[in-house]
């Protein structure tokens, strides 16, 4: 018997508020260690379906998510979830932040502490693990964000812009940081972005979602060898494609 790589399965899931459809229909799978992003203008409904994937939301039909063929609709604290800000507690230093969502899970602290610290290790964030968040860069501070999602769900994350409020030589360097990170523990990631270039540096495929209702409405894998570059003649025909189907 074959074994589904799979990792996330959102199924015909319409969603909304109040009577009014924001999303409708909307049917992907994400293999296990793949980055999907999601791309579209303002008002399609990006945020309506990662509320919906983490359990935040229910759908207003009979849509279904499903992380390992399990069915999680509508049960949050399955899928990681990180929104544009970091939301790291002020008054906990890296790695109290970092080791709090095993703490959550029932691991005893010190389990939890040595856990974390051995992936701040990997990670080159070791240096900063008693530092608070007032002390590290903007860039830091969503490197440490990251890993926390991840212990909150080492199945699957949602990224909601993450990388938006950075300067453009910190992106480019956190960039390069979460794909060494998704490498190494083969993340299972479905990522929003505004910023085509973006999506195509990393990801294997891209989503368009379009409309009002929100619908996908086109799917391009990226199939380009890493490390890429934006003006690569493929990187560049890839993002015209995109671009003409927005």
């Amino acid at each position: 018997m074959s074994i589904s790589t799979k990792k996330l399965e959102i199924k015909n899931v319409t969603g909304g508020y109040n009577g009014e459809k924001i999303i409708e229909n909307i049917s992907f799978s994400v293999n296990s260690g793949e980055t999907v992003s999601i791309i579209g203008v303002s008002g399609t409904g990006k945020t309506t379906l990662f509320n919906i994937i983490a359990g935040l939301l229910k759908p207003i039909n009979d849509g279904k998510i499903y992380l390992n063929e399990e069915d999680i609709t509508g049960r949050s604290g399955y899928v990681g979830y990180m929104l544009q800000k970091d939301l790291l507690l002020p008054f906990k230093n890296v790695i109290e932040n970092v080791a709090l969502p095993l703490i959550i899970k029932g691991m005893k602290k010190d389990a939890a502490i040595e856990t974390a610290l051995s992936k701040l290790k990997s990670f080159s964030l070791l240096e900063k693990a008693n530092a608070y968040p007032k002390e590290l860069s903007g860039g830091m501070r969503q490197r440490v964000a990251l890993l926390r999602t991840y212990f909150f769900s080492n199945e699957a994350v949602l990224l909601d812009e993450p990388f938006s409020a950075l300067d453009s030589i910190t992106r480019g360097s956190v960039q390069e940081w979460y794909l060494n990170v998704i490498k190494e523990l083969k993340l299972t990631t479905v990522l929003i972005t505004h910023d085509i270039d973006e999506a195509i540096l990393l990801s294997d495929r891209v989503l368009i979602l379009k409309g009002k209702p929100g619908t996908i409405t086109y799917e391009k894998k990226i199939k380009l060898s890493r490390p890429r570059s934006n003006t690569d003649s493929e990187f560049i025909e890839i993002k015209k494609d995109l671009l003409d189907n927005i």
